[in-house]
């Protein structure tokens, strides 16, 4: 019995791939704060995001984009990572941060072409435009890390800190893309002006181009039966 019940959930699965990695991110966002308020080492914070890469790469497989580019993004990533936490190296997480950023990118695209591939709206494909939200808010947050790196006080807030946090820098993103604007995070250099303003396009365009045909192929469905 618990064979098959076993087998039954890896059935599942490999049927939505796209639901795990929308849940994991999800349950990021829940954690960070935690594992912030616990002190969490930047190797904790570092295991969670190869977990979530690790997750991406599996989504980016059902592409038809293939999985190749990704390979190439994310296995110096995973060593930069690693490096820059055990040695406490800030450019090598740095250098990770934009590798994750671009195979973030890469896998939203990934997805995008997944999911406008044909005139059919599956269960994996609604989940896989959730996954592609949060992977494109993780991806602007990202390249607001690197931003801030590389120009030090391009984001101001409450704290006098120059260096915004992994939340703050989330919650920028998420407010930016989601088109709410509800954020304590204002972007004063002109380089973090400019990714905000690619985020506010990007969140635009998806709402435009993605959501409103996954809504439209849905209805149309319906509408036949």
């Amino acid at each position: 019995m618990a064979i098959a019940r076993t087998t039954k959930w890896l059935a599942i699965a490999r049927r939505h791939p796209s639901a795990w990695l929308l849940g994991v991110q999800l349950l990021g966002v829940l954690l960070y704060p935690a594992m912030d308020e616990a002190g969490a080492s930047g190797a904790l914070f570092g295991a969670f995001g190869i977990a979530v890469l690790g997750l991406a790469l599996w989504v980016a497989r059902r592409s038809p984009l293939g999985i190749g580019l990704a390979l190439l993004l994310a296995i110096p990533a995973v060593a930069c990572s690693v490096s820059g936490a055990l040695l406490g190296r800030p450019g090598l997480t740095t250098a990770a941060q934009l590798l994750e950023c671009l195979l973030y990118f890469y896998t939203a695209g990934s997805l995008t072409a997944y999911m406008l591939q044909d005139h059919k709206v599956t269960r994996d494909e609604l989940f896989a435009a959730g996954a592609t939200f949060t992977l494109l808010a993780w991806a602007f947050a990202f390249a607001f890390a690197v931003c801030q790196q590389w120009y030090p006080g391009s984001f101001l807030a409450t704290s006098e800190s120059e260096l915004r946090t992994w939340m703050e820098l989330l919650y920028l993103s998420f407010s930016l893309l989601s088109g709410v604007g509800l954020s304590d995070v204002v972007p004063v250099h002109p380089q973090a002006r400019a990714l905000v303003m690619l985020e506010q396009f990007a969140g635009v365009m998806y709402v435009a181009l993605v959501v409103s045909r996954l809504v439209g192929l849905t209805m149309l469905r319906r509408g036949r039966n």
